[in-house]
């Protein structure tokens, strides 16, 4: 039996207790009637090619059986639903990369009714951001929040259309910040997660996680199959300047050395060592190992090797995967990044110059 906890005031709104704003009234309802109509529904489709059996087009098997038999499709249309929020009023709309991508026709659906075509202006598939314009004047529009300044406990409200359940409204509080995308399942990805325990469902990716104050400070995204209770969204902070470069080109160029890296320790340490397959042997106990480097990555040009451990990038110390990948993520293409490694015990300094980063590939 699971007992329901008490009800637990996050964080007090304007100086007073339970969901009473400033003015007397519900600090969510206010801020949902504040950002609502700025939430819009995503409807996209895209055509999949199908494999058609070799059978059908055997000119034996159309002699003997004709139109009996007629071939299959050989594309099929898939179609899904997504949510979004409009950031300016002439028709400049977030949502998510996988609501979107590849989408060969896209329709907007605003609170009040009206319908619009959309036009994919770029996707990220490496944040899961995009930007899709509609032709339209004086819509309203959301406030961006601070997303840098989140704590954990205050409160958040998500708004969406989950399972077809157009401008949903739930509300819970912010969980976590900085959860990486290897924590939340999503190791393909360059986001430091929100985490937060307001329902999202499918249909709510792409829509508006808020603030008390109705600012938006992150776009729901991921949620953990047979969890309850997990969800995450994008940083407004991240996603909107992903969106800037997205407009003005089209596209984000994303730096990468091309390493698959590990964070070391002594169990790990002696596993690697025992193993006569593994090609390598560590000398550090701590440190960040370099277990593969690409052919013909920015890491292979710059001279890092598998068995290099990473003690220090640009003079900072690093003990997590993570902190290697932000500070990659920092710096940019064609840029320099400073690199203390240890190699067979001794110190050894590199310079290494990230490249951009190639869709296919899945490595920091």
């Amino acid at each position: 039996m699971q007992l329901t906890p008490p009800a637990v005031v996050a964080q007090v709104p304007t100086g007073r207790t339970g969901l009473i704003d400033a003015s007397g009234g519900n600090f969510i309802a206010t801020a949902v009637e504040k950002v609502g109509p700025a939430v819009v529904r995503i409807d996209a489709s895209r055509t999949v090619k199908t494999q058609v059996p070799s059978m059908f087009n055997d000119p034996f098997f159309r002699q003997f059986f004709g139109d009996e038999f007629p071939s299959p499709p050989s594309s099929r249309v898939e179609r899904g639903t997504g949510s979004g929020f409009i950031i300016e009023g002439n028709g400049l709309i977030l949502t998510n990369a996988h609501v979107v991508a590849g989408a060969d026709a896209v329709t907007v659906t605003l609170k009040d009714g009206r319908n619009f075509e959309g036009k994919v202006l770029g996707v990220d598939p490496i944040t899961d951001v995009a930007v899709v314009r509609i032709q339209a004047q004086g819509l309203p529009t959301v406030a961006l929040g601070n997303s840098d300044q989140l704590r954990p406990g205050e409160w958040a409200i998500a708004i969406g259309n989950p399972l077809g359940l157009d401008n949903t409204v739930t509300a819970g509080i912010i969980s976590a910040t900085g959860r990486s995308s290897s924590q939340v399942g999503e190791p393909d990805k360059r986001i430091n997660f929100i985490q937060t325990d307001a329902a999202i469902n499918p249909g709510n990716s792409g829509g508006p996680l808020l603030n008390q104050q109705g600012e938006v400070v992150g776009m729901n995204t991921a949620i953990i199959g047979g969890a309850q209770g997990l969800g995450f969204a994008i940083p407004i902070n991240t996603a909107r300047q992903i969106a800037d470069q997205l407009v003005a080109k089209g596209r984000v160029d994303h730096p990468f050395l091309g390493i698959q890296m590990t964070a070391l320790s002594p169990n790990l340490k002696e596993q690697i060592n025992s193993n006569p397959n593994s090609g390598i042997t560590v000398q550090e106990d701590q440190g960040i190992l370099i277990m593969r480097v690409a052919q013909n990555s920015p890491a292979a040009r710059s001279g890092l090797r598998a068995g290099d451990v990473i003690i220090k990038i640009n003079g900072r110390s690093v003990t997590k995967s993570e902190e290697v990948q932000q500070a990659v993520e920092k710096s940019a293409v064609g840029g320099s990044l400073t690199m203390e490694v240890r190699r067979n015990g001794q110190a050894v300094s590199l310079e290494v110059k990230p490249g951009a980063f190639p869709t296919a590939q899945a490595t920091p």
